[in-house]
Parts: structure tokens; sequence; C-alpha cells
């Protein structure tokens, strides 16, 4: 599963920058819709494309590794596993 790290990101501008940054302000500035960015903040697995992913790493200055990860679930199993 991805996981998106979205509300760290969002926590550490507003400990460098000591304002409060919203997902208005995000939306506003990427075109990314605030609904969307809330999806990506608070669902989990949330599924989102590859130019909100980039407009967001160009927002926060960050590499894509900053902005998600991959975490391994337990008794999930890739196509290739199920099928031997």
């Amino acid at each position: 599963m991805i996981r998106f790290r979205l509300k760290e990101l969002i926590a550490d501008r507003e400990f460098e920058t000591g304002k409060r940054v919203t997902f208005e302000e995000i939306a506003r500035e990427t075109g990314i819709h605030r609904t969307t960015l809330s999806k990506i903040a608070s669902h989990r697995g949330y599924n989102t494309t590859t130019d909100n992913i980039d407009l967001l790493c160009i927002f926060f200055d960050c590499p894509v590794e900053r902005l998600m990860e991959h975490v391994k679930e337990e008794g999930i199993q890739t196509q290739s596993k199920a099928g031997q």
C-alpha cells in the first residue's frame, strides 16, 4: 500500500514558516481540489494521479520519497506470487 505523508509535510512547513498551511492554500497554489487533498491526507490507500504527486512535490519542494512511502501489508500477494 502507498502511504501519503501530506500531513507531515504540512506540519513541517508550518514549523518552518511559523504560519498555518491549509488545504485551501495548497489547492490555490497547485490546482488540486481541496477535497482531493483531504482524501490524500486522510484516506488509507487513496489512489491519486502522478500529476497530483508531481504538483505536491513542487509545492513542498521535496522528492517523492518525502511525500509517499510503500508500506507492506501482511497477507497481500502480488499477482505473480499468487499464480505460482
